[in-house]
């Protein structure tokens, strides 16, 4: 331990951060020294399964009495006990975060959540968000407050606020999965990162409404930094109203491109590709339109 205590400042930090949140915070008992060390760590990372509620059944509190089944009492608590120590951690932690983390299963409505985000938009000094989400939450308008946001992952859930202009000026990647929204506000989020290198959609028709008449056209001209991008090509071709069918597959027309140059792509990824004739143009014109493009 010695050793290691001699360590520049910040290789400690660095071996901190590659520790679970709850392993870090267990060094404070090895010294004096090391008392603290934990609190100043600059990446967090929070996962539910971290917390494990024993099968024991004792008498439950008035407030797991609320919940008829044993199961979601276990849910409960396993919640109470991941918040509580988020609470915790953000309390203590002294210094910027720079990377924050939160993994777990949530309703729609998460006020703990909602806080906690709050939270971070005040210290606004996160550049690193992965909201790692099971079933649907919906974003908070602070969110749109961390403007040194590099890197934002969000999956499970929830936009329906269009963010101003600009207001992710320093993001340049990002990573949606499974997000419940309309084009229109997916078309502002993505406009509003003007510096946005990597763009990853990997949600369906099932979760992104009309909302508008947006082609795949109107997403390519939000993005001309663009150096990868990842996405379910049909989500802007198809009428959501109806089930996927090649019959509902909707027009793309090259022309609406044409003033369009990907100058820094390299890669590009379609899931679901189903060889559509509209499908099959649109590749050509990204071909044409990226004369760096490798993968």
């Amino acid at each position: 331990m010695d050793r290691i205590s001699k360590l520049p400042v910040g290789v400690i930090e660095t071996i901190l951060c590659l520790l679970p949140i709850h392993e870090a915070a267990r060094t404070s008992i090895l010294s004096r020294e090391w008392r603290y060390r934990w609190i100043t760590i600059p990446k967090l990372v929070f996962n539910e399964d971290m917390f494990e509620v024993s099968d024991y059944v004792s008498e439950p509190s008035v407030l797991e009495q609320t919940f008829d089944k044993p199961s979601h009492r276990k849910v409960m608590t396993t919640r109470c006990k991941l918040f509580y120590a988020i609470y915790q951690v953000l309390f203590m932690h002294e210094g910027p975060i720079h990377e924050f983390t939160l993994s777990m299963e949530v309703d729609r409505s998460c006020v703990e959540i909602d806080h906690i985000i709050r939270h971070l938009s005040k210290k606004n000094t996160v550049k690193i968000l992965k909201l790692e989400l099971k079933w649907v939450y919906k974003l908070p308008l602070s969110l749109f407050s961390l403007h040194k946001l590099t890197g934002l992952y969000l999956s499970g859930c929830v936009l329906d606020h269009q963010p101003s202009s600009n207001v992710f000026r320093s993001l340049t990647t990002l990573y949606l999965d499974n997000i419940r929204t309309c084009k229109k506000e997916l078309l502002c989020l993505v406009s509003s990162c003007p510096s946005l290198k990597r763009l990853t959609i990997l949600s369906d028709a099932g979760t992104i409404n009309d909302g508008g008449d947006y082609t795949i056209a109107d997403l390519i001209k939000c993005v001309p930094l663009i150096e990868y991008l990842s996405l379910m090509f049909f989500i802007f071709l198809i009428n959501v109203d109806e089930e996927f069918d090649e019959s509902v597959m909707g027009p793309f027309i090259p022309e609406e491109c044409s003033d369009i140059l990907l100058e820094r792509l390299n890669d590009l990824e379609i899931l679901h590709f189903c060889n559509e004739e509209n499908e099959l143009a649109f590749v050509k014109l990204i071909l044409a339109k990226s004369p760096v493009l490798k993968n």
